[in-house]
């Protein structure tokens, strides 16, 4: 282990000790401070915050998240920044209702109990947590899983809802990519994961988690693999039997990368004003009967005033950007939109 810092942030005044080893947001994970946040690994700019002072080095990371003038400038990463003295940080993106209210971390261990084709490129995976395991989340939130024999850990959202007490299942939807270095083992073959390999989590990690604001609106948006925590908290609202207003637009090329429809249809079925729109965006002739065109577009002529509304993004980032950018000229602040940002380590 490394020294000691201190690490205030403003303008929220919250302080937490960050050790050289690790990164500030590690750090403030581990103290039950959740910072925004996306992918851990310098590609999204969730976590891009203003050094007010102090002695810091960043890890490698994207410039695609921190363009060169803007480190120039003074900006960073939180999920790369080592503190190597006290750092006074600006927060740029930050939820008071969130902030001191994060769940650190835990690691356990999990045997691999289902891993089921829904579509060509997207699988099912459920993972059963070790008895004496017990990782609280909330939904919306993601798990670190490592890929066996690399060292490495890649990122997935909870598709169903927290258990209570140790053990129980974690429930992902997964896209499969060639070359990715842990959706690579969900196909079929030599080397690929079955029921009863035994792999390694750790989280939760995320900020995409459902306020209680029962007074507003509520507007779901996913594509591909981005269906898991939005149906998650599909789920958590129709346990509840929420009687908000919930539009839920999905986003896929063709018919046959739909999956989910029953389910939706019967949780929708549970709440007292729901509506789900999938939209095609290359659709095929006997993909009749869905809206057709990118998401986003659908989304764009089907809504109108979103003030008061909140919006929960889950996709890749060209396409959580391009909805910001609709919803937001729609009326509905920036700061109610809230994003889970996908990034993929296959290349491209």
């Amino acid at each position: 282990m490394g020294d000691k810092h201190r690490i205030r942030f403003e303008p929220v005044g919250i302080e937490i000790e960050a050790d050289e080893d690790e990164t500030v947001l590690d750090a403030a994970f581990r103290q039950g401070v959740m910072l925004m946040h996306g992918c851990k690994e310098g590609q999204c700019s969730s976590c891009k915050s203003f050094l007010l002072d102090g002695d810091q080095q960043m890890e490698r990371y994207s410039t695609f998240a921190l363009a060169d003038y803007e480190s120039d400038e003074g900006y960073v990463l939180l999920c790369r920044v080592h503190a190597f003295g006290d750092l006074n940080v600006e927060l740029i993106n930050y939820d008071e209702e969130m902030l001191l209210n994060g769940i650190p971390p835990r690691e356990a261990g999990a045997t691999v109990a289902a891993v089921q084709p829904l579509t060509h490129d997207i699988v099912r995976l459920v993972l059963d947590l070790d008895a004496d395991a017990e990782i609280p989340y909330r939904t919306g939130q993601y798990m670190d899983i490592e890929v066996p024999g690399a060292g490495q850990w890649r990122s997935f959202s909870m598709a169903g809802l927290p258990a209570e007490g140790p053990g129980g299942s974690l429930e992902f939807l997964i896209k499969r990519y060639p070359g990715g270095m842990f959706s690579g083992l969900l196909g079929t073959g030599e080397g690929t994961l079955s029921p009863g390999d035994r792999l390694r989590v750790k989280g939760p990690y995320g900020t995409c988690v459902l306020r209680d604001a029962p007074d507003r609106d509520l507007l779901l948006l996913a594509g591909g693999a981005g269906m898991a925590p939005i149906l998650a908290q599909l789920r958590a609202l129709a346990a509840t039997g929420s009687t908000r207003r919930v539009r839920f637009y999905y986003g896929a090329r063709t018919a046959a990368d739909l999956f989910a429809l029953d389910e939706i249809a019967e949780l929708g079925s549970r709440l007292a004003d729901f509506a789900f729109v999938p939209a095609l965006s290359e659709p095929g002739p006997a993909d009749g009967g869905y809206a057709q065109g990118l998401i986003t577009d659908v989304l764009d002529a089907r809504e109108g005033d979103l003030s008061g509304t909140d919006a929960y993004l889950c996709g890749p980032p060209g396409m959580c950007d391009a909805a910001q950018a609709v919803l937001t000229a729609k009326g509905l602040p920036e700061e109610r939109v809230f994003l889970d940002r996908f990034t993929t380590s296959a290349a491209p």
